[in-house]
């Protein structure tokens, strides 16, 4: 069988290089996508379902980091980052391998046979590695972006009138064609920008998306009901209207 790969970075330069080094190296592997970011990355794996994936640690909105999250142990994760000093303790664990920019091909070629190898053999112990390689660099990037300005105000037609809503009284947004859907402690509106333009601005200790069409206030959450094959919905705060998780999503309320 052909193996598949996806590529994900948000600089498309990059992508390029990393397919031309990997067609020289590994001419066998077939690179099925490319993503701009870690929320396009899950959504490509879902439709392509490849065996290895290489993410870009560092890429707007949803980064490289709660990609894999969403995509661990269903593939052979290689993270690709320029801050080869903060992670190397973590990837020393062998769970999974890393890839520093500017390319090696020399580095390239070592991790291509290491991708071969695994290819070849169940993952086992591997997969608790990996959760302890994604917490460490979690954490890393969460330090970097402690001093990020996130939304403070959703502006949103109401009628004749424009209302400025609080973002901590936002409880979901969920996608409606063109539109987003907000709903709040006073109503329902619906504003012009996408989830996934949202989902950039939002901050991440207060919101997740759960869905590839909703987006969560987890201070809003009063219980998530597990479903078939690794699904869930959401019952909010005070709410009757139950919110869908994809599978691809599930991992967010396994950490709370």
């Amino acid at each position: 069988m052909t193996p598949k790969a996806l590529i994900a970075d948000d600089e498309p330069l990059l992508r390029e290089r990393l397919r031309a080094h990997l067609a020289r190296v590994w001419p066998e592997l077939e690179v099925v996508a490319e993503a701009r970011n870690g929320r396009e990355a899950v959504e490509l794996f879902d439709l392509h379902l490849p065996q290895i994936v290489f993410l870009d640690v560092h890429m707007p909105g949803m980064n490289g980091i709660d990609a894999a999250r969403s995509i661990a142990r269903r593939a052979q994760i290689v993270f690709v980052t320029a801050h080869e000093q903060y992670a190397l303790q973590a990837f020393e664990q062998g769970a999974v391998d890393y890839l520093v920019k500017p390319f090696d091909e020399s580095r390239l070629a070592d991790t291509v046979q290491r991708l071969r190898d695994r290819l070849v053999r169940p993952a086992t112990s591997e997969s608790s590695g990996l959760d302890a390689v994604i917490d460490q660099l979690s954490g890393e990037l969460r330090k970097r972006a402690a001093t990020r300005n996130y939304l403070q105000w959703i502006k949103a037609s109401v009628g004749t009138s424009v209302r400025l809503i609080p973002i901590e009284q936002v409880a979901y947004l969920k996608a409606d064609e063109k539109y987003t859907l907000v709903a709040w402690e006073g109503g329902e509106a619906l504003i012009r920008k996408t989830i996934r333009e949202l989902a950039d601005e939002l901050d991440p200790e207060r919101f997740a998306q759960v869905h590839r069409s909703v987006i969560v206030n987890l201070h809003q959450v009063a219980q998530v009901n597990r479903g078939a094959n690794e699904t869930a919905e959401i019952q909010l705060k005070g709410r009757k209207e139950l919110l869908p998780v994809s599978r691809s999503f599930v991992h967010v309320f396994r950490q709370m």
